[in-house]
């Protein structure tokens, strides 16, 4: 094996958002973040993990995004959560989202270039 040749890698991102002043995600961590790993080949959401106060805040979201296409899941992403999801930060997962997407194509638009 060739130890020049970089590793392939899946693509690794963070969005960030706020939430409301009186959400308790504000009072402890200040702002709202969501990570995914993106499979480079399929884009395929791998993993996701978010910052949180109830483990079923986030366990709920990965069940969301973890198995889907990553660059669609805006396509349907603010209608489920209208639907589906009642916490405080809703509003702030989307932006979230919309953020991590935004560096996801600056980041694959990196690689081919």
């Amino acid at each position: 094996m060739n130890n020049t040749t970089p590793p392939r890698c899946n693509y690794y991102v963070i969005g960030e958002s706020r939430t409301n002043a009186d959400n308790a995600i504000t009072s402890i961590y200040g702002s709202f973040y969501m990570a995914f790993e993106v499979d480079a080949d399929t884009e395929e959401v791998l993993k996701f993990s978010c910052t949180h106060t109830l483990d079923l805040t986030e366990e709920f979201l990965k069940n969301i995004f973890v198995g889907r296409h990553f660059p669609s899941i805006d396509a349907w992403l603010d209608g489920t959560l209208k639907r589906c999801y009642g916490g405080s930060s809703r509003r702030a997962v989307l932006t979230s989202y919309r953020d991590a997407l935004k560096r996801y194509h600056t980041m694959k638009e990196g690689s081919n270039g």
